[in-house]
């Protein structure tokens, strides 16, 4: 197996990384939209993708979904159905980026890299970990109401941030993400089930979270992204409909940041003692403005 974690640059020619800073500006957001992030916890409808390269993925993303894949032991976890019903499956995989040439490369995208560094406060930033979730047509399942700090609370300090990618459209019918807006001030919360009770989570808010709990669907073509707070409450409701819903997830943190535990981090990677900055081969510095 040729573990792709091993390297730390572009590897394929699906990106090209900018030389000059007039070719980073183009990938720069706005200060209008660093304000959302702030004020909302989330901004999307962000251009990740060109329709080749969303083609490119869902390929790979095809092969590398076979259990019978000779390179499926560098998951970090893998799950063909996280739910329990057969009948609302939700694929769900962590360490694609060790796997494939182009799931290795959308770490290192310019337009991922520029964003997540400014929304991050222009700083230095390091991989956390990736995730795919894929709705199939007609039976897709939910991914419940959630915080993603509720399960990294293995790292600190909280500094991190999440970049959704779509490699369908996705909608409402097929089973967009929905956020909360301004949920990312409400503190952590208790973590539920990822692919239980849709509410689950609302045991654990107060009564005035619950009256703030109002939902917007965010809709989106194929090769675009949505970034959220780590404090964000977030969840996708069933795919019912004849298309599928698949996308791939980066997760990233500031460069500094430290375990928060002896224990192992992720399946197949060696502990960092507590304590100790997250770095080396499994998380490696990915962009310094």
């Amino acid at each position: 197996m040729n573990d792709l974690s091993k390297r730390h640059q572009l590897i394929s020619g699906m990106f090209k990384w900018p030389a000059t800073k007039s070719e980073w500006d183009k990938y720069r957001l706005t200060d209008q939209q660093i304000q959302q992030f702030e004020e909302l916890g989330y901004i999307s409808d962000i251009k990740m993708l060109e329709p080749e390269q969303v083609e490119e993925l869902n390929k790979e993303l095809a092969e590398i979904a076979d259990p019978k894949h000779p390179a499926h032991a560098l998951f970090y976890e893998f799950h063909s159905n996280e739910s329990s019903d057969p009948d609302a499956v939700l694929f769900h995989a962590l360490g694609a980026w060790r796997i494939s040439n182009g799931f290795h490369d959308v770490i290192w995208n310019p337009a991922f890299v520029m964003a997540a560094s400014q929304i991050l406060g222009n700083q230095p930033i390091r991989f956390w970990h990736d995730q795919l979730f894929c709705k199939p047509a007609l039976h897709g399942g939910v991914v419940a109401w959630h915080q993603d700090y509720s399960y990294w609370t293995r790292t600190v300090p909280l500094q991190h941030l999440t970049c959704w990618v779509a490699l369908d459209d996705a909608t409402v019918d097929n089973g967009c993400l929905y956020y909360v807006p301004k949920s990312h001030r409400w503190g952590l919360l208790d973590k539920p089930d990822l692919a239980g009770d849709m509410e689950g989570l609302m045991k654990y808010l107060t009564e005035k979270q619950k009256t703030e709990f109002r939902p917007v669907p965010i809709e989106l073509k194929k090769g675009y992204a949505t970034f959220h707070h780590p404090l964000m409450v977030h969840g996708s409701f069933a795919n019912k409909s004849p298309r599928s819903r698949r996308a791939f997830v980066l997760n990233v943190f500031t460069d500094g940041t430290v375990s928060n535990t002896d224990e192992v981090l992720l399946q197949g990677v060696p502990a960092v003692p507590k304590g100790n900055k997250m770095e080396g081969q499994f998380f490696p510095l990915i962009f310094t403005p």
